[in-house]
This record gives structure tokens, C-alpha cells and sequence, in this order.
């Protein structure tokens, strides 16, 4: 019988047994009588509860039982103590009716206890409340009866519920755990190759079990004893009435069972994470060795242009995409097999490696399959990239090689020419970059194998190879055009640049002698097949260029001499020369240099005329006021030196 099924009858506190012994260690039992009538049925069961709780050792040692009839009728109590007689008679020992003080003295006469010990199976006695430590001790009385007892009857019905909860959930718990460990003994190495899916979950939870345990053997300890004004009295929490004992060897039997049972969920979640595993990495190789695979195998163009290559690129980008989520799960699963491998457990070292190996084989091939195919995508957008470029600057060459040339004079065919030979020499070195980016790409492509698992075999590339090497040997050819074509311009250029020279050198030179080179251009004309301004007024211009050049220049070293002889002679007289007076004080001098400089001034404004009736200035009008303006200078200083040199009575006489 568990409290919990009759638990409204035990909060009656009808009966108790409140933890004190007589003096035979025999435990008492207390029935506290009311006023209101007992129910002897709940009396009968609260009493086979109460009964049900201790030992048999304890038993044996008899009960002492009191009945409290201060507040209750005589005739109830009589029916309690024959009740004794079928509920308890082998257990009873004594029993202690507390009767009211000098009430029940004249209507007990006709019946006497003693005399039905016989019948009963137990003594009887009458007693009043403050006699009762003749039979039993104060300290193992409540202080209902005088005693100094601690006992609280919602306190040890709390206790004895938690006790029984705990004794059945452990009993329960420790067949369930028995059951799983030995199961898992038995069958660990089948489970192992065959993956049985077996409940390893408890109908409750070990752990909570246990605390509550725990928690009820540390209250049954502290509770143990009770001191009281230096007395000792036992607890209602005894270990005979509530089995301390069985408390804790319930405990061992739980802490090892579960010991037991955690191992199992141990090995029984590693082999379980290690299926998982497993399951993974053969998810993760199947895709790699298969829809992975044909994903590369489908994809081993390289484009015939700069676009094309651009859209593979964009393809691959794709398809690595795909393979990142996978590598992903690879790179998680390794952190896993690792974390396993570090815990050391041998039986599975050899099956961990194994995935961890096979796994890092299909992702690594894989992986530099993908690089490969992105170094190859990447060489030939590349590749076509300077090859676009040189074309480009093939069709600007041939551009200027198409257009007549025109030029005004030697220097703009001089410029036209180093144009030409820089674009020659840029063409050069993209077809050089051209050559080298080809090479590079048909190396990666004679080393492309197949992406199917386990072979290398090649792959039919001769389109790709043929197109690379058609493209080069088309810029080849293109180049050689241009170059041909360079020459013959860079011929044509020299010889015009020639024909400008002679034209230069006979407008510069004597002649004579540019005559000589008239007739040299209408040679080279007639031999380039153009027009030369010397076919009929060059030698005009000659003879009038000629002509001019001789005027100007005599007019020009005329008035260079006069500037020499005025700056000269300014220059003595404005100089202190004290060994030569005569010569300063000479008035004809001063006379001269002044003339001089106004013929001078008076020169510097008269043009040159030629015979075609043109006319030319030396200089710029602003270059000829600055030299008029110099040589007034000189001039008002030579007279300013004239006016210094004159005796006192030449400049008196004047004034």
C-alpha cells in the first residue's frame, strides 16, 4: 500500500507512529481519539499502513500502543483496543489507554483489560495523561503527553511520500536500466553490424531520480536525531521507519546502473554520430565522383573570343559554386573525424581513418580539377585578350599604311616615319606576348586530362589547339603584311624627305650651287612620280631670295659697323684717361661721336628696301625702340662729360 493511494485518510492523523520506543525498544503507536466518531475502516487501514512501514526485526520487538480517549467515549475507546486484537494481536505488546482524570473511574469497574489479556493477545492498562512516564520514557513522548518528542504529522507524511515516490521511480528505473545495459552487452557486437535502432531512453529521467535521492538521504541524516533541552529524542525520520538504508543502497544500485547505462548511450551516440558520418561522406563522394564529375567532363571548351571565354568563366563560376556548398560539408565532417580521433577509441581508429582518407582523396582531386579548369578559362580569356589587342593595333598600322601621304615638309614625314616605327615595334611585342600566352595555353591544354574517376585519359582538344594556333599564324601573317608594307612607305618617306632637303639646301646655299640642286630634285621627282615645287618657279624665288638675302645683309653689316665706331669712341671719352687730356679735350671728337649717333638713330628707322619694292625691318618695333633708347643714353652721358671737360672761362664766355 502506497501512502499517495490513501492519502486523505493519513492527513487524519487517526493514527501515528510518532519515532519513540518504550523501554524494550518497541516502537509506539499512538491513537489520538476525538470528540467526532472515528471511522474505524480508515482507522483499520491508516493502522495496516503504519504497520506496513517497519522492519520485521523491528516488529519482533512488539509495539506499545497508546490510545487517547481524554476527548473520546468510553465505548469508542473499548472498540479501538478490541480492534487491536484483529489488527495487531502479534505485534501488540502493551497497551496504554490515557483516560480523562476521574471519569471513566466508576464505569470501568465491570470491565477489566487484565482479564481479557488472554483473550486479547495483549495487557491493557488505564492510565491518566501524567502517569504514562511510569511505562514509557518523557523524551519518547510526544508533547501532547508530557513529553519533549518533536513530531509534525504533515512533515512525516511529506517525507514518507517522497520516500515512496523515490523507492518506486528507483525500482523502476534501475529494472529499466538493467534491462538496456544487459541488452547492450549481449547485443553490442550485432547492434554493430546490423544498426538496430534500439530505445535506449528511460521512462524517467536518471539524473532527476538521483537528486531527489540524494535529497532525501542528506533530510533522513539531519533528521536522525533531535536534541532537545540536552535530551536526545529520535526522529519519525528513523532509518527503521523510513529504511535509510534501502535509500542508499538504492542509490549505489542507481549511480552504477546509470554509470553503466551512460557508457552504453556513449558508445551507443559515437557509433550512432560515426553511422552519421559514414553517411555523409559517401553523400559527399557520390556527388563529386558522380553529377560533380559530369558537370567537368560536360564543360572543356576554352572559346574562340574574348566573350566566349568570358560565359565559360561565368559556367565554371557556377559549378564551383555548387562544388563550395559540398566542400563545405567536407570541411565540417573532417572537423568531426578529427574530434573522433582525438578521443583515442581503438576500435574505430581504423574505420575513422579510412573515411577521413577516402574523403580528403575525392575532395582534394576534385578540388584541383576545378582550379585546373579556372587556370585554363583564365590563359585563354587572356590569350584572347592580346590576341584582340594586337589585332587592334594591326588594323591602325595598316590604317596609316592605306592613307596617301601628303606632308608639308621634311620634318612632318620625319614625325610620320618615327609614328610608323613605333607601331611597328608595339606590334612586334604584342605578337612576341601573343606567341607566349599561345604556348602557355597549349601546355595546359596537352596536360588536360579526363575528369572521369579513376582515369586519365585525354581529351579530345584538337579544336581548341587548332584555333590557337590558327590565330597565331593569322597574326603572323597580318604582321608581315604591315611590315611589307612599312618598307615601302619608309622608302617613299626617305626619298621625300630627301627632295625636302635639296629644296632647303638650294634656298640656303649660293647660286650656283642651288641650280646644282634644282636639277638633283627634278630627278627625284621624275623618280617618285610627283610634283616638286621646282618644276618652274623655284629658280625665280632662288634668284630673288638670293637678292635680298645679299641686301639685307649688307645693310646689316653697315650698321653694325657705325654701332662699333659710337660705342667705341662713347666708350674712351666716357672713361677717365688723365694721361691722354689733349685727346679728351678734343671738340672734334665729341662732335664726331655725336654725328655718328644721330645717323645711327636716323638708320634704325629707314627699312630695308628690296628690288621687288618690298620692304623689311631689322627686328621687332619693340626690339628697336629699346636699341634707339640705349643709344640716346650714350649720347646725353657724352655730353654730360663734353660739359664737365671745358674750362671754367669756355663755359662763363657761353653763358
Amino acid at each position: 500500500m502506497e501512502a499517495s493511494v490513501i492519502l486523505p485518510i493519513l492527513k487524519k492523523k487517526l493514527a501515528f507512529l510518532s519515532g519513540g520506543k518504550d523501554r524494550r525498544s518497541g516502537l509506539i503507536l499512538t491513537i489520538p481519539l476525538c470528540l467526532e466518531q472515528t471511522n474505524m475502516d480508515e482507522l483499520s487501514v491508516t493502522l495496516d499502513y503504519l504497520l506496513s512501514i517497519p522492519s520485521e526485526k523491528c516488529k519482533a520487538r512488539g509495539f506499545t500502543v497508546i490510545v487517547d480517549g481524554r476527548k473520546s467515549q468510553w465505548n469508542v475507546v473499548k472498540t479501538v483496543v478490541l480492534m487491536l486484537q484483529n489488527v495487531v494481536p502479534a505485534e501488540v505488546s502493551l497497551v496504554c489507554v490515557v483516560k480523562p482524570d476521574e471519569f471513566w473511574d466508576k464505569k470501568v469497574t465491570h470491565f477489566c483489560f487484565w482479564k481479557e489479556k488472554d483473550r486479547l493477545g495483549f495487557e491493557v492498562i488505564l492510565v491518566s495523561a501524567n502517569k504514562l512516564t511510569r511505562y514509557i520514557e518523557p523524551c519518547q513522548l510526544t508533547e501532547d503527553f508530557g513529553g519533549s518528542l518533536t513530531y509534525d504529522h504533515m512533515d512525516w507524511l511529506n517525507k514518507r511520500l517522497v520516500f515512496e515516490k523515490f523507492t518506486k521511480e528507483s525500482t523502476s528505473l534501475l529494472d529499466e536500466l538493467a534491462l538496456i545495459n544487459n541488452g547492450s552487452d549481449k547485443g553490442s557486437q550485432q547492434e554493430k553490424e546490423r544498426s538496430v535502432d534500439l530505445n535506449f531512453l528511460p521512462s524517467v529521467d536518471p539524473e532527476t531520480v538521483l537528486q531527489t535521492g540524494h535529497e532525501l538521504l542528506s533530510e533522513l541524516q539531519q533528521r536522525r536525531f533531535n536534541g532537545s533541552d540536552g535530551g536526545v529524542s529520535w526522529s519519525p525520520m528513523d532509518d527503521e521507519l523510513l529504511a535509510q538504508p534501502q535509500v542508499m543502497k538504492l542509490l549505489d544500485s542507481l549511480r552504477e546502473q546509470y554509470t553503466r547505462y551512460q557508457e552504453v548511450c556513449r558508445q551507443r551516440s559515437k557509433r550512432t554520430q560515426l553511422e552519421e558520418i559514414q553517411q555523409k561522406v559517401m553523400q559527399v563522394v557520390n556527388w563529386l565522383e558522380g553529377p560533380g564529375s559530369e558537370q567537368l567532363r560536360a564543360q572543356w571548351g576554352i572559346g574562340d573570343s574574348i566573350r566566349a571565354s568570358q560565359a565559360l568563366q561565368q559556367k565554371h563560376e557556377e559549378i564551383e559554386s555548387q562544388h563550395s556548398e559540398w566542400f563545405a560539408v567536407y570541411v565540417e565532417l573532417n572537423q568531426q573525424i578529427a574530434a573522433l580521433l582525438n578521443a583515442g577509441d581503438e576500435e574505430d581508429l581504423v574505420e575513422l581513418k579510412s573515411l577521413q582518407q577516402q574523403l580528403s582523396d575525392v575532395c582534394y582531386r576534385q578540388a584541383s580539377q576545378l582550379e585546373f579548369r579556372q587556370n585554363l578559362l583564365q590563359a585563354a580569356l587572356e590569350f584572347h585578350g592580346v590576341a584582340q589587342d594586337l589585332s587592334q593595333q594591326l588594323d591602325g598600322l595598316l590604317g596609316m599604311l592605306c592613307v596617301d601621304v601628303a606632308p608639308a615638309d621634311g620634318a612632318s614625314i620625319q614625325q610620320t616615319l618615327k609614328l610608323l616605327e613605333e607601331k611597328l615595334k608595339s606590334v612586334d611585342v604584342g605578337l612576341q606576348g601573343l606567341r607566349e600566352k599561345g604556348q602557355g595555353l597549349l601546355d595546359q591544354l596537352s596536360n588536360q586530362a579526363s575528369w572521369a574517376y579513376g582515369k586519365d585519359v585525354t581529351i579530345e582538344n584538337k579544336e581548341s589547339v587548332d584555333h590557337i594556333q590558327g590565330v597565331m599564324e593569322d597574326m603572323q601573317l597580318r604582321k608581315q603584311r604591315c611590315e611589307d608594307m612599312v618598307d615601302v612607305r619608309r622608302l617613299k618617306m626617305l626619298q621625300m624627305v630627301q627632295l625636302f632637303k635639296c629644296e632647303e639646301d638650294a634656298a640656303q646655299s649660293t647660286y650656283d650651287y642651288g641650280r646644282q640642286l634644282l636639277q638633283a630634285t627634278v630627278v627625284l621627282c621624275q623618280s617618285l612620280r610627283c610634283t616638286s615645287r621646282s618644276s618652274g618657279d623655284t629658280l625665280p624665288r632662288l634668284n630673288r631670295v638670293w637678292k635680298q638675302f645679299t641686301i639685307a645683309s649688307e645693310e646689316r653689316v653697315h650698321r653694325l659697323e657705325m654701332a662699333i665706331a659710337f660705342h667705341s669712341n662713347a666708350e674712351k671719352i666716357l672713361q677717365d684717361c688723365p694721361e691722354e687730356p689733349e685727346a679728351i679735350n678734343d671738340e672734334e671728337q665729341f662732335d664726331e661721336i655725336e654725328a655718328v649717333g644721330k645717323s645711327l638713330l636716323d638708320r634704325l628707322t629707314v627699312p630695308v628696301v628690296y628690288p621687288d619694292g618690298t620692304e623689311q625691318y631689322f627686328g621687332s618695333p619693340s626690339d628697336l625702340a629699346s636699341t634707339a633708347e640705349h643709344i640716346r643714353d650714350r649720347m646725353k652721358l657724352v655730353s654730360l662729360k663734353r660739359q664737365q671737360l671745358r674750362p671754367p672761362e669756355m663755359v662763363t664766355a657761353e653763358s
